[in-house]
Protein backbone atom coordinates (compact mmCIF):
# COMPACT_ATOMS: atom_id res chain seq x y z
CA UNK A 1 0.00 0.00 0.00
CA UNK A 2 1.15 3.59 -0.69
CA UNK A 3 2.81 5.30 2.21
CA UNK A 4 2.04 8.99 2.67
CA UNK A 5 4.85 11.28 3.72
CA UNK A 6 4.66 13.58 6.75
CA UNK A 7 7.34 16.20 7.21
CA UNK A 8 8.65 16.72 10.75
CA UNK A 9 11.13 18.94 12.54
CA UNK A 10 13.13 18.23 15.67
CA UNK A 11 11.41 19.95 18.61
CA UNK A 12 13.84 21.45 21.12
CA UNK A 13 11.32 23.20 23.36
CA UNK A 14 8.98 21.02 25.39
CA UNK A 15 6.32 21.67 28.02
CA UNK A 16 2.71 22.89 28.00
CA UNK A 17 3.44 26.47 26.97
CA UNK A 18 5.61 25.43 24.03
CA UNK A 19 3.01 22.86 22.92
CA UNK A 20 0.20 25.41 23.20
CA UNK A 21 2.15 27.88 21.04
CA UNK A 22 2.73 25.22 18.37
CA UNK A 23 -0.96 24.33 18.20
CA UNK A 24 -1.85 28.01 17.69
CA UNK A 25 0.41 27.88 14.62
CA UNK A 26 -1.49 24.79 13.41
CA UNK A 27 1.46 22.58 14.24
CA UNK A 28 1.30 19.42 16.33
CA UNK A 29 3.69 18.26 19.07
CA UNK A 30 4.71 14.65 18.45
CA UNK A 31 7.22 12.01 19.45
CA UNK A 32 8.95 9.21 17.54
CA UNK A 33 10.09 6.06 19.33
CA UNK A 34 10.68 2.37 18.68
CA UNK A 35 12.79 -0.66 19.61
CA UNK A 36 15.88 0.73 17.88
CA UNK A 37 15.51 4.44 18.47
CA UNK A 38 15.51 6.71 21.48
CA UNK A 39 12.41 8.92 21.80
CA UNK A 40 12.66 12.06 19.67
CA UNK A 41 10.44 15.12 20.22
CA UNK A 42 9.02 16.44 16.94
CA UNK A 43 6.78 19.01 15.35
CA UNK A 44 4.52 18.05 12.43
CA UNK A 45 2.04 19.99 10.32
CA UNK A 46 -1.48 19.47 11.66
CA UNK A 47 -3.08 19.70 8.20
CA UNK A 48 -0.83 16.98 6.75
CA UNK A 49 -1.71 14.51 9.48
CA UNK A 50 -5.45 15.25 9.47
CA UNK A 51 -5.58 14.74 5.71
CA UNK A 52 -4.04 11.26 6.08
CA UNK A 53 -6.33 10.25 8.94
CA UNK A 54 -9.43 11.13 6.93
CA UNK A 55 -8.64 8.26 4.56
CA UNK A 56 -7.51 5.56 6.99
CA UNK A 57 -7.61 4.32 10.54
CA UNK A 58 -4.94 5.26 13.05
CA UNK A 59 -2.86 2.11 13.60
CA UNK A 60 -3.39 0.60 10.15
CA UNK A 61 -1.89 3.49 8.18
CA UNK A 62 1.81 3.36 7.31
CA UNK A 63 3.48 6.76 7.28
CA UNK A 64 6.90 7.79 6.03
CA UNK A 65 8.04 10.31 8.60
CA UNK A 66 10.61 12.65 7.03
CA UNK A 67 12.58 14.31 9.82
CA UNK A 68 14.68 17.38 9.07
CA UNK A 69 17.39 18.40 11.51
CA UNK A 70 20.79 20.06 11.50
CA UNK A 71 22.24 16.82 10.18
CA UNK A 72 19.97 16.72 7.14
CA UNK A 73 16.89 14.61 6.37
CA UNK A 74 16.04 11.04 7.32
CA UNK A 75 12.91 9.01 6.57
CA UNK A 76 11.44 6.54 9.04
CA UNK A 77 8.73 3.97 8.32
CA UNK A 78 6.16 4.42 11.08
CA UNK A 79 2.65 3.84 12.27
CA UNK A 80 0.70 6.09 14.62
CA UNK A 81 0.69 4.34 17.96
CA UNK A 82 -1.44 6.85 19.82
CA UNK A 83 -3.27 10.15 19.39
CA UNK A 84 -4.15 12.42 22.29
CA UNK A 85 -7.41 14.27 21.69
CA UNK A 86 -8.77 17.30 23.53
CA UNK A 87 -12.00 16.00 25.17
CA UNK A 88 -13.71 19.39 24.88
CA UNK A 89 -12.62 20.66 21.46
CA UNK A 90 -12.28 17.15 19.96
CA UNK A 91 -9.01 18.13 18.29
CA UNK A 92 -5.70 16.28 18.17
CA UNK A 93 -3.17 17.71 20.61
CA UNK A 94 -0.34 15.14 20.40
CA UNK A 95 0.76 12.21 18.22
CA UNK A 96 2.97 9.19 18.96
CA UNK A 97 4.80 7.70 15.96
CA UNK A 98 6.27 4.20 16.26
CA UNK A 99 9.15 3.14 14.02
CA UNK A 100 8.70 -0.23 12.28
CA UNK A 101 10.90 -2.52 10.19
CA UNK A 102 9.47 -3.45 6.80
CA UNK A 103 10.80 -7.00 7.16
CA UNK A 104 9.24 -7.68 10.58
CA UNK A 105 5.60 -8.40 11.37
CA UNK A 106 3.56 -5.83 13.24
CA UNK A 107 0.41 -6.35 15.30
CA UNK A 108 -2.47 -3.87 15.05
CA UNK A 109 -6.21 -3.69 15.71
CA UNK A 110 -8.46 -3.48 12.66
CA UNK A 111 -12.04 -2.28 12.50
CA UNK A 112 -14.71 -4.65 11.18
CA UNK A 113 -17.44 -3.22 8.96
CA UNK A 114 -20.62 -5.18 8.20
CA UNK A 115 -21.98 -4.94 4.66
CA UNK A 116 -25.43 -5.84 3.35
CA UNK A 117 -28.84 -6.57 4.86
CA UNK A 118 -29.27 -10.03 6.46
CA UNK A 119 -31.77 -12.35 4.77
CA UNK A 120 -33.34 -12.87 8.20
CA UNK A 121 -34.25 -9.17 8.40
CA UNK A 122 -37.22 -9.89 6.10
CA UNK A 123 -38.73 -11.94 8.93
CA UNK A 124 -37.99 -9.41 11.65
CA UNK A 125 -34.46 -10.55 12.51
CA UNK A 126 -32.16 -7.96 14.08
CA UNK A 127 -28.47 -7.74 13.13
CA UNK A 128 -26.22 -7.31 16.16
CA UNK A 129 -22.49 -6.65 15.82
CA UNK A 130 -20.72 -8.30 18.75
CA UNK A 131 -17.09 -7.58 17.84
CA UNK A 132 -16.02 -4.33 16.20
CA UNK A 133 -12.22 -4.78 16.18
CA UNK A 134 -9.85 -7.72 15.88
CA UNK A 135 -6.10 -8.03 16.35
CA UNK A 136 -4.07 -9.05 13.28
CA UNK A 137 -0.39 -9.59 12.48
CA UNK A 138 1.36 -9.14 9.13
CA UNK A 139 4.34 -7.59 7.41
CA UNK A 140 3.91 -3.83 7.00
CA UNK A 141 3.45 -4.03 3.22
CA UNK A 142 0.50 -6.44 3.72
CA UNK A 143 -1.31 -4.13 6.11
CA UNK A 144 -4.94 -3.35 5.30
CA UNK A 145 -7.01 -0.45 6.64
CA UNK A 146 -10.09 -2.41 7.73
CA UNK A 147 -12.12 -5.58 7.17
CA UNK A 148 -15.50 -5.59 5.40
CA UNK A 149 -17.75 -8.62 5.88
CA UNK A 150 -20.89 -9.47 3.88
CA UNK A 151 -23.78 -10.46 6.16
CA UNK A 152 -26.50 -10.67 3.52
CA UNK A 153 -26.82 -14.48 3.75
CA UNK A 154 -27.40 -14.61 7.51
CA UNK A 155 -30.81 -15.91 8.60
CA UNK A 156 -32.42 -15.54 12.03
CA UNK A 157 -30.28 -17.44 14.54
CA UNK A 158 -27.19 -17.41 12.29
CA UNK A 159 -23.86 -16.15 13.64
CA UNK A 160 -20.70 -15.00 11.92
CA UNK A 161 -17.44 -16.09 13.58
CA UNK A 162 -13.84 -15.09 13.07
CA UNK A 163 -13.07 -18.27 11.14
CA UNK A 164 -15.74 -17.32 8.59
CA UNK A 165 -13.75 -14.26 7.51
CA UNK A 166 -11.38 -14.62 4.57
CA UNK A 167 -8.35 -12.50 5.37
CA UNK A 168 -5.91 -11.44 2.62
CA UNK A 169 -2.82 -13.55 2.06
CA UNK A 170 -0.14 -12.79 4.62
CA UNK A 171 -2.59 -11.39 7.18
CA UNK A 172 -3.25 -13.54 10.24
CA UNK A 173 -5.62 -12.98 13.12
CA UNK A 174 -4.61 -13.33 16.76
CA UNK A 175 -8.16 -14.03 17.94
CA UNK A 176 -9.75 -17.36 18.91
CA UNK A 177 -11.59 -19.13 16.07
CA UNK A 178 -14.85 -19.14 18.00
CA UNK A 179 -14.95 -15.36 18.44
CA UNK A 180 -18.40 -14.11 17.39
CA UNK A 181 -18.44 -11.13 15.03
CA UNK A 182 -22.18 -10.73 14.46
CA UNK A 183 -25.50 -12.50 14.96
CA UNK A 184 -29.02 -12.13 13.60
CA UNK A 185 -31.28 -12.26 16.63
CA UNK A 186 -34.97 -13.13 16.69
CA UNK A 187 -37.27 -10.11 17.22
CA UNK A 188 -38.60 -11.43 20.56
CA UNK A 189 -36.49 -9.03 22.62
CA UNK A 190 -37.89 -6.02 20.81
CA UNK A 191 -41.45 -7.38 21.10
CA UNK A 192 -41.03 -7.89 24.86
CA UNK A 193 -39.75 -4.34 25.26
CA UNK A 194 -42.74 -3.01 23.31
CA UNK A 195 -45.13 -5.00 25.50
CA UNK A 196 -43.46 -3.68 28.67
CA UNK A 197 -43.80 -0.11 27.39
CA UNK A 198 -47.49 -0.71 26.60
CA UNK A 199 -48.12 -2.19 30.05
CA UNK A 200 -46.36 0.75 31.66
CA UNK A 201 -48.52 3.20 29.72
CA UNK A 202 -51.69 1.37 30.77
CA UNK A 203 -50.65 1.44 34.44
CA UNK A 204 -50.01 5.18 34.25
CA UNK A 205 -53.43 5.78 32.71
CA UNK A 206 -55.13 3.72 35.45
CA UNK A 207 -53.33 5.64 38.21
CA UNK A 208 -54.30 9.00 36.74
CA UNK A 209 -58.00 8.11 36.18
CA UNK A 210 -59.26 8.67 39.80
CA UNK A 211 -57.65 12.12 39.88
CA UNK A 212 -59.52 13.14 36.74
CA UNK A 213 -62.84 11.86 38.18
CA UNK A 214 -62.26 13.78 41.39
CA UNK A 215 -61.91 17.00 39.37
Amino acid sequence: MDQPIVAALIRNKTGKEAARKLRKENKLPAVLYGPKIEPVSLTVEMNELEKILKHGSIESTLINLKITSGGGEKIYSTIIKDLTVDPIKDTIIHADFYEISMDKEITVDLSIHLEGTPAGAANGGVLQQITREISISCLPDKLIESITVDVSKLEIGDALHIEDIDLPEGVNTNEEDGLTIAVVAAPTVQEEEAEEELEGAEETTTEEAPEKEAQ
